[in-house]
C-alpha cells in the first residue's frame, strides 16, 4: 500500500475496528498524521501563535484522532493481539512493546481477526 492509499483507506474506515491492517498502512498513515499536525503548527506560528499548539494543529489532532486508533487496533490484529492493547500506552513504558508489536510483520495465516492482508 503506498501513501495516497493508506490515507484514502484509513478514512474510508474512519471508524472500523475490525479486520487486519498492513504496516505499510499503519506507517504510511502516521507519516500523514505528523505531517499534517506539523503543517498545522506551522499555519499557528505564521499567524503569531508561538505555542505550537494553536488552533490549527488541534484541528489535525481531531481530524486524525479516530482513524489513528482504528488503524492501530486494525494493526495490532495483524500481529495477533487486541486493539485494547493501544491502551498501555498510558503507562510510558508500556510504549516500548506497542512500537515493536505495531512494527512487526503480521501472521502469514488466518488468525481470530480475519485472513491475512494481501498487499494491494
Amino acid at each position: 500500500m503506498n501513501f495516497g492509499q493508506s490515507i484514502s483507506y484509513c478514512f474510508s474506515n474512519y471508524f472500523n475496528f475490525n479486520g487486519r491492517g498492513s504496516r505499510s498502512e499503519y506507517w504510511w498513515f502516521v507519516l500523514f498524521c505528523l505531517i499534517l499536525e506539523f503543517g498545522g503548527s506551522v499555519w499557528d506560528a505564521s499567524m503569531g501563535d508561538t505555542s505550537g499548539n494553536g488552533f490549527m494543529y488541534w484541528i489535525a489532532v481531531a481530524a486524525t484522532f479516530f482513524p489513528s486508533i482504528a488503524a492501530a487496533a486494525r494493526r495490532l490484529h495483524d500481529v495477533n493481539k487486541s486493539g485494547w492493547w493501544q491502551l498501555i500506552a498510558f503507562t510510558i513504558i508500556g510504549l516500548i512493546p506497542l512500537i515493536i508489536w505495531l512494527a512487526s510483520v503480521g501472521e502469514k495465516k488466518k488468525n481470530k481477526y480475519g485472513q491475512p492482508i494481501k498487499l494491494r
